[in-house]
């Protein structure tokens, strides 16, 4: 049974490294990139089920890379990972149109949960122990 393939997208090796181990068990396969143009080449030329982007990921447009994505992209279902939680920050990339967002710190406990959800096209929102986030949206 085909699991899915994933394309994921941050500017830190360590992370791009750290992110596959952690999904090889839960995908088909994981193509990493580290740049927005290698990213946007990737979704030209591959299929992927899931994309997984740094929302810090540089990008040449004003916007990040959620609305990027969304806009461009708007049938792949998309994950935001971020080391910012807060309200504005979440509320922004949940606007884009994005299926998940997972905080970087919770990754090693959300990331599976998100890219399961966001494939049986429900949302997923890491919980925040702040609960900055509205728990509506969860």
């Amino acid at each position: 049974m085909r699991k899915g393939r994933v394309i994921l997208a941050d500017k830190h090796p360590n992370v791009l490294g750290g992110i596959r181990r952690l999904l090889e068990a839960e995908v088909e396969s994981v193509l990493m990139v580290s740049d927005e143009i290698s990213l946007m080449h990737a979704l030209e030329h591959h299929n992927p089920d899931v994309v997984i982007a740094d929302l810090s990921l540089p990008v040449s447009t004003k916007t990040n890379i959620a609305w990027q994505l969304k806009e461009k992209f708007p049938q792949i279902k998309v994950v935001i990972l971020s080391n910012y939680g807060d309200k504005s920050v979440v509320d922004d990339v949940l606007a884009s149109g994005v299926e998940g967002f997972v905080l970087k710190q919770r990754a090693v406990i959300d990331l599976i949960p998100a890219i399961r959800s966001v494939r049986q096209g429900l949302k997923y929102i890491s919980p925040d122990e702040f609960e900055t986030v509205d728990p509506e949206a969860r």
